[in-house]
This record gives structure tokens, C-alpha cells and sequence, in this order.
């Protein structure tokens, strides 16, 4: 599976805010077409943050209700090469979340 850097930041960004949201959505078992079709969802919900625009209201929403088991486990050592940790950190917090310290999400260990 190949994925853009930006994919890979929306991924990143997705699940520090899920995380921290203190609503991690849980389901029992989620397919691969289900997280998928989250991922594209977030995706094309925060295509303004690629721009380095401030994300929407809706691309925020989006990063509270989309599952955390869909983001990290795509995050690989390739693709977490790619990430603007602080960027991603500023996308987060302009949502309203704070961003835990030494969270781990695939390849990923914030600061």
C-alpha cells in the first residue's frame, strides 16, 4: 500500500486527536474496508490541512469519530518518516485538543 505524506500526517493528526479526545470511538471488530473507508473519509474531510490551512469544522469532527485501531497500525517506520510532528501537533491543538506527551501510535512517539 503506498500512501502521500500528506495521508500519512492526516493518519498522524487523526489519531492524536482521537486519542486525546477522551472518546476514543471502540468497536469490537472493525473490517479493513471499514477503516479504510474511515481513513478516506478523514482524508478528504482535511485535504485544507495540506495547504497548511487551518482545518474545518467538519475535518475536526472527523478526527474525533474516526477509530484509533484504523490510523496507527498504517503507521510504519517509512510513513512516520514523512510526518511534521510539530505541524501536526498545531493542527491538533487548533481542533481544542491537547496533545498527550509520549504517545506512541505506530511508528510514532510524540515528544
Amino acid at each position: 500500500m503506498k500512501f502521500s505524506s500528506t495521508v500519512c500526517i492526516f493518519f498522524f493528526i487523526m489519531a492524536l486527536t482521537i486519542w486525546n479526545s477522551g472518546e476514543i470511538p471502540i468497536a469490537e471488530a472493525l473490517t479493513p474496508a471499514e477503516c479504510k473507508a474511515e481513513r478516506t473519509i478523514l482524508v478528504n474531510a482535511c485535504k485544507s490541512v495540506v495547504t497548511r490551512r487551518p482545518p474545518s469544522p467538519f475535518c475536526c469532527q472527523r478526527l474525533r469519530l474516526t477509530h484509533i485501531q484504523c490510523v496507527c497500525s498504517v503507521i510504519t517506520p517509512k510513513l512516520a518518516a514523512l510526518v511534521d510532528v510539530k505541524y501536526a501537533i498545531k493542527v491538533i491543538q487548533s481542533c481544542g485538543r491537547q496533545v498527550p506527551r509520549h504517545f506512541k501510535c505506530g511508528s510514532i512517539t510524540t515528544p
